[in-house]
């Protein structure tokens, strides 16, 4: 051997040395890079990366190919306002999402649920106007490198002319009859209503039968199948915040109330023998004489409910159409005993100037009179929302002027629900 050969050959063994050194190096930085954790924001409104997905791969499998990379997506992008019906979700992939939490900029956080895959977090309401945002998740892919993830966004705008508010009645706490519907009252008009309706519901134990019904564009009422149970507890949701209602108007603000139901009180006030029949859980406590409406005043037949209660009121014919000047044009202070069971103003109440007519003929002007002291009994035993069924004329109650709902059959009240 030449010592040119002898030298040729150890040069060539410290480049091999050399060559394994460096590709071990490489290994251990690959291996690394497997185990490390990341964090990914969106200040630039990407997410963190391309598309708003934040990468959390980065580990090579025993054979030298890359892993499938891990990300998490979510639905909801900074970069424009987003409506306020949506949902929110977010995605995990090839890993397991963990600590993911949606809260407004005033710290008013949203719950979710988390799949039990960990694939998927899917918030449980909705969101509200012209509000900022933070989405925050965190996910450990499937090679065991975690990181962390934020999502900031702002919702829609909405002029109150955009929003329609619900109020509930009978109120949170009040004790009815058994004839009250529930009512849903909107202050702006729903054109939407089956997407409303689909969020109104009606809890009642015993649990009833029943059906909304809608009136207008802005007031839908319940009622059971037949009237409520004495004695039972219903509790009303009208969870509508941000659900669409049609014309790009939306819910605001959930409402719940919770009421109960006292004896069933049945009044029964045959037109004809002027005389009232009045039932507590289906036992006559007391038969009144009465005095109704006169010719040209008749009194409406049918199922009425008492709709408001008042000591004293002041009852002028101006409110029915009956001006000054006129023959049968009255007006009286501090009527006594008055229980409204009409819009239109027809009342249960004291008529002491009509008692030598009461049980005999009928002499006022729509009103059911009747003496003080029977009015006094009946005033202090009557709830709103007791049911009084007059019978015995031909003018026919309407459905709204009052709580009208009873003089429908179930059947034709179920189909005025937007989900018939």
């Amino acid at each position: 051997m030449t010592a040119t050969a002898s030298l040729s050959r150890r040069i060539g063994g410290a480049r091999r040395l050399r060559m394994g050194v460096t590709a071990l190096a490489a290994a251990a930085a690959l291996g690394l890079a497997g185990c490390g954790a990341s964090t990914s924001s969106d200040a630039d409104g990407t997410g963190g990366a391309k598309g708003g997905v934040a990468d959390v791969s980065g580990a090579t499998n025993d054979n030298g190919v890359d892993n499938v990379a891990a990300s998490i997506t979510a639905n909801v992008k900074r970069a424009k306002p987003v409506p306020v019906d949506t949902t929110v979700k977010v995605t995990g992939a090839n890993g397991k999402l963990h600590d993911v939490t949606l809260t407004s900029k005033a710290g008013v956080a949203i719950d979710g649920t988390l799949a039990d895959d960990g694939s998927t977090w899917q918030a449980g309401s909705l969101l509200e106007p012209n509000t900022t945002y933070v989405l925050k998740a965190s996910l450990t892919s499937n090679q065991g490198s975690s990181t962390s993830w934020t999502r900031r966004f702002h919702t829609q705008k909405l002029a109150l002319s955009q929003q329609t508010f619900a109020s509930i009645s009978p109120l949170n706490g009040q004790k009815v009859g058994v004839g009250f519907p529930v009512i849903v009252h909107f202050d702006v008009p729903v054109t939407d209503r089956a997407s409303i309706e689909k969020h109104l519901s009606v809890e009642s134990q015993p649990a009833q039968v029943g059906s909304w019904h809608w009136f207008s564009d802005t007031e839908v009422h319940w009622r059971p199948k037949h009237y409520w149970k004495a004695g039972s507890t219903v509790t009303v949701h009208a969870d509508i915040n941000s659900v669409p209602a049609g014309n790009g108007i939306y819910g605001q603000s959930d409402r719940q109330a919770t009421f109960k139901v006292g004896a069933q009180h049945i009044y029964r006030v045959n037109m004809k023998t002027d005389q009232m029949k009045v039932y507590s859980n289906g036992k006559l406590l007391r038969t009144i004489p009465v005095t109704t409406g006169q010719p040209g005043f008749t009194t409406r037949s049918g199922i009425k409910v008492i709709v408001e209660k008042d000591e004293k009121h002041t009852m002028n014919s101006e409110t029915i159409g009956i001006p000054k000047g006129d023959p049968n044009y009255y007006n009286m202070k501090d009527v006594q005993w008055a229980m409204r069971m009409t819009y239109s103003g027809e009342f249960i109440h004291a008529a002491p100037w009509s008692v030598g007519s009461q049980g005999r003929e009928n002499v006022s002007h729509g009103c059911t009179g009747m003496s003080t002291a029977n009015a006094d009994w009946l005033f202090h035993m009557t709830r709103v929302g007791d049911v009084v069924n007059e019978f015995g004329t031909s003018r026919k109650m309407e459905v709204t002027n009052g709580y009208g709902d009873w003089n429908m059959s179930y059947k034709e009240y179920k189909a005025g629900s937007a989900l018939a």
